[in-house]
Parts: structure tokens; C-alpha cells; sequence
């Protein structure tokens, strides 16, 4: 266990290093409306009305920039709703996000892919929306497309794509049209093993740059003990515990083991 001393000690390193990511205080609420009856509801003229749902409640934490940050908590716990509003693709109901103006990517299933269009065009389209121009993902292309080893699937839809292959496309253009700011969830563990130990490798590479900022969402905690600084435990749509990675990683997969 840290003592008191020790920290403050981390604390104040914290505090006198540039941060990268700044969440204050932050809730994501979703609006769920409840099942009815259309017949009930023709002939009664009611409106049935919505329930709100909290994802993630009033969450606080910052990131020093090249820093990796691994989130756990069980399924439903709010860790991808809180890397979606880092990503910008979920507006705060309450609090802040400041990203102090570094660039960021998100690598999860399902997000960020036009499905009708082929992965080569996606590659373009991808990097456009990360801010990159034409001539710059053009240039990376061919490294792309080796990388994600798709074959002649990359010529197809994405949406004849199994989630291996969808995982590979996604990590492959995060990896070579590099942000500042990369947030994953869970793409590392889809795929065959030669693709996850080749991705692993090639994160390893990409988080050593003491630039590169990276959360990390995942169930491996091992991966997480060996890449990350620091771990934040969301439970119910809140911190749990938030500190030293062995620390956080050994209270959890004790909590998890006791099944509470």
C-alpha cells in the first residue's frame, strides 16, 4: 500500500506536469423511452413519457500528456460511454472536457466506418475526419493496407467485414495517422493471434513517444499492468478507485472474484 507521503509525493508530480486530458465533473445522460402499446396509446392519447439513464456520473481526472490511462469496470459501467464524449461524439450534460487542443482517435467496434463503402475508402475518409489532408493519408495508404493484411476485402464494404477484420482496418489507421491522443476500447483483444500480438507490438511503439497520450479500455489486466501509468475504475457510472495501476487492477480482480 502507498503511504500518505508517497501520494502527495505522485500527486504533485501530477500537478506540476503539462496535462494532455482534463475531465471535470462530468455526467452523460441518455434519454430511454418506455414500451407501449401503439393501439393503448391511439386510443388513450397519452404520451408515454422517457426515462433518463446515467452513464457516467459527475467524473473527475486528468491525464499528463504522454501518460497511459487504463479504465476497467464491468459491462455497462460507462468506460466506452467516457471515451466516446472524449472523442466528441457524445456532448456533456454537465461538466468538462478539455483535450488543451491535442488531436484524437478512437479505436472502438462499430464506430467511425461508413459500412457501404470499401475499407480503402474508409481509410480516406477516416483520416479526413482526424484532420489529416489528402496528400498526407495517401502517402501513409499502402502501409495502412499492409498492415491491416485484409487482402482484396480492402476493395469491399466494410459491412461484409467480421469484427477481426473491422478490428484490424481500425487499428491500422490509428497507427499510422497518428494523433496526440489515442483512446481504444477493447480492439486489441478482437482479431486472430498473430494480428493482436503484431497490434500489441505496434502500440507498445506508438505509446513510447513521451508526446503521445493513450486511455486504454480493456479486460486484459495484464496488458493494462504492463502498458499503463495509472488505472481508473468506473463502477455504476462512477470512480471507484483511480491510482496506481497494481494497486487499482488488484482491488478490482478482487471485487470482481468476490462477485459484489
Amino acid at each position: 500500500m502507498e503511504t500518505e507521503k508517497t501520494i502527495e509525493y505522485r500527486q504533485d508530480k501530477k500537478d506540476r506536469a503539462e496535462m494532455a486530458i482534463e475531465v471535470r465533473d462530468l455526467c452523460i445522460r441518455y434519454r430511454r423511452r418506455k414500451p407501449y402499446s401503439i393501439k393503448k396509446h391511439l386510443l388513450h392519447f397519452k404520451y408515454e413519457k422517457s426515462n433518463v439513464f446515467e452513464a457516467v456520473k459527475h467524473v473527475s481526472f486528468s491525464v499528463p500528456r504522454g501518460n497511459i490511462l487504463g479504465i476497467v469496470g464491468r459491462n455497462g459501467s460507462g468506460k466506452s460511454t467516457l471515451l466516446k464524449a472524449i472523442a466528441g461524439l457524445f456532448s456533456p450534460d454537465c461538466g468538462q472536457i478539455d483535450l488543451k487542443g491535442n488531436t484524437v482517435s478512437l479505436l472502438s467496434i462499430g464506430v467511425g466506418f461508413q459500412k457501404e463503402l470499401s475499407g480503402r475508402e474508409n481509410i480516406l475518409l477516416s483520416g479526413m475526419l482526424l484532420g489529416f489532408s489528402q496528400k498526407q493519408i495517401l502517402e501513409k495508404m499502402d502501409k495502412i493496407i499492409k498492415f491491416a493484411d485484409l487482402g482484396e476485402f480492402i476493395n469491399a464494404p466494410v459491412r461484409t467485414y467480421s469484427s477481426g477484420m473491422y478490428s484490424r482496418l481500425a487499428f491500422s489507421i490509428t497507427a499510422f495517422l497518428e494523433t496526440d491522443i489515442m483512446l481504444i476500447d477493447e480492439v486489441l483483444s478482437v482479431g486472430d493471434t498473430k494480428f493482436k500480438k503484431k497490434s500489441l507490438n505496434k502500440m507498445k511503439r506508438l505509446i513510447l513517444d513521451e508526446n503521445r497520450t493513450a486511455l486504454i479500455v480493456s479486460h486484459s489486466s495484464g496488458m493494462l499492468e504492463d502498458l499503463c501509468d495509472e488505472v481508473l475504475w468506473l463502477d455504476d457510472g462512477e470512480i471507484r478507485m483511480y491510482g496506481e495501476t497494481r494497486e487499482v487492477l488488484e482491488a478490482y480482480e478482487e471485487n470482481e472474484a468476490c462477485g459484489i
